[in-house]
């Protein structure tokens, strides 16, 4: 395996592959690896040729304030178990090698952008304006054949999927299950911030979307989807955690939605735990599934 600073570097180790035909796939990470990551590393070893792990805390989708220096860092430590994972190239760029001087040009999907996490009250369009910029740039300098997300971030996942859509993007984009704690907590790398107290209270959030889902299921289509919300809401009181929002849309468009009404929904919910922001979700089929 080896680690790769530069653009023109990776754009060089990468020609002879594409050259040949094998298949590239891309996992793009902000590093501190979890079992999450090594999911997508995995998955990206067995299903492409030659994989390509992006290495990189992107300033511009934190606002200010948020925990751009205090953000949990480890290269070396994300670089062993990438290779472990299978992993062929690191790409492991500084800010200015991604940004350069005079950079201007940014990549904004309206209508998605501006819900849920990129609500103006919540993180804002911003948000998703430095996701999707840097994930636009990762797929021109890698110009992989797939690239792999987790369903824990289901709305960069949907974003990114309709500006692959939309910009025309030859590349598949590929959503794998969230991996989660035995007690329901999803993986995050921001769990490292969540005091014991605080990590004993967390697997509520995933009990709320479990019943969410469990309701569903009974009700199929036409079931009230405010009731189903506030038994969810009861569950994080009990637990004490307050939501920043807890919301079920259209599973494509982010719509919200008043029923399940046979298309595919996404309830996602984020929460504030201390240092933590944490955020989750669970995908219901048209079939309550």
């Amino acid at each position: 395996m080896k680690v790769v600073r530069t653009k023109a570097e990776l754009r060089e180790l990468l020609a002879p592959v594409r050259a040949e035909g094998r298949s590239i796939g891309l996992v793009p990470t902000m590093g501190y690896l979890h079992d999450g990551h090594r999911s997508l590393l995995e998955a990206a070893s067995e299903r492409c040729d030659v994989t390509v792990m992006s290495l990189f805390v992107n300033p511009t989708q934190f606002r200010p304030g948020e925990d751009l220096e205090a953000y949990p860092r480890d290269e070396v430590r994300d670089v062993a178990l990438a290779e472990q994972a299978g992993t062929d190239f690191v790409f492991a760029p500084s800010t200015e090698e991604v940004y350069p001087a005079g950079y201007t040009t940014s990549v904004i999907v309206e209508g998605l952008s501006e819900v849920l996490c990129g609500d103006p009250g919540r993180r804002g369009l911003e948000h998703f304006r430095g996701v999707t910029t840097v994930v636009a740039k990762l797929l021109n300098i890698v110009a992989p054949d797939v690239a792999f997300f987790g369903q824990k971030d289901a709305q960069q996942a949907i974003v990114i999927r309709r500006m692959v859509r939309d910009l025309d993007f030859g590349v598949r984009i590929d959503v794998l299950p969230t991996v989660r704690e035995p007690d329901g907590l999803a993986l995050s790398s921001r769990n490292v911030y969540l005091s014991e107290e605080e990590r004993d209270r967390a697997p509520a959030i995933n009990r709320a979307l479990q019943r969410i889902r469990e309701l569903a299921l009974a009700e199929g289509p036409g079931g009230d989807v405010g009731a189903a919300l506030a038994q969810a809401r009861e569950i994080l009181a009990e637990a004490r955690i307050e939501p920043e929002y807890l919301e079920a849309r259209d599973a494509e468009t982010l719509e919200p939605i008043e029923t399940f009404n046979g298309r595919p929904v996404l309830v996602a919910v984020a929460a504030p735990l201390g240092r933590a922001r944490l955020i989750d979700n669970v995908l219901i089929d048209a079939q309550g599934g």
